[in-house]
């Protein structure tokens, strides 16, 4: 009897452990900062925006995609899968944050998260419906005006160090960008 106790417990501990490992996904940062980036996702706040972040970063959409809005002591943005990649025959940095991938646009999950330090949050036009791709880092506890205004998907649990140190500007000239995003 206990040894089977035992081996529900494990098993039970396994697939708790598979569970976390699937809601962390690892951002490699490169260009002028190179580092990892730890990302917790929060499915049980934004399912469907997780849903979209996980599957564009296991298809390898994000690979090579610059952070083309970095402004400083606010955001690094980035995303644009249409014309912000870097390896990709349309990559315009004019034009990157204008686009997006080819999937629909999702419906808002806005939610009660604050928009803090490290927070991982959708990027979207005047319409709140409009998130497909484009998500941003928060640098600091000031942008409480997006609370509620745009979905909260995550939070950086490791290597905030390198999200500070990535290169600012509208777009910056070279700018830094996700060498690749995927599970742990």
């Amino acid at each position: 009897m206990i040894m089977r106790i035992s081996f529900i417990l494990l098993c039970f501990l396994v697939a708790a452990k598979a569970t976390l490992a699937s809601d962390i996904l690892v951002i490699e940062v490169g260009g002028q900062v190179s580092g990892k980036v730890e990302i917790e996702l929060l499915e049980d706040i934004a399912p469907k925006h997780v849903e979209r972040v996980k599957y564009l970063a296991e298809t390898g959409a994000y690979n090579n995609v610059v952070f083309h809005r970095v402004i400083d002591g606010f955001m690094a943005q980035t995303g644009d899968v249409q014309f912000g990649n870097s390896s990709n025959n349309n990559f315009d940095l004019r034009r990157a944050g204008t686009g997006n991938s080819d999937l629909p646009d999702l419906k808002q999950e806005f939610n009660d998260l604050p928009h803090v330090r490290g927070t991982l949050s959708m990027a979207r036009t005047s319409d709140p419906n409009s998130a497909n791709s484009q998500f941003f880092i928060c640098f600091n506890n000031e942008a409480s005006y997006l609370d509620r205004q745009y979905t909260v998907f995550g939070k950086v649990i490791e290597g905030m160090e390198f999200v500070d140190m990535i290169k600012k500007g509208e777009p910056a000239s070279d700018p830094d960008k996700i060498i690749s995003f995927k599970s742990q």
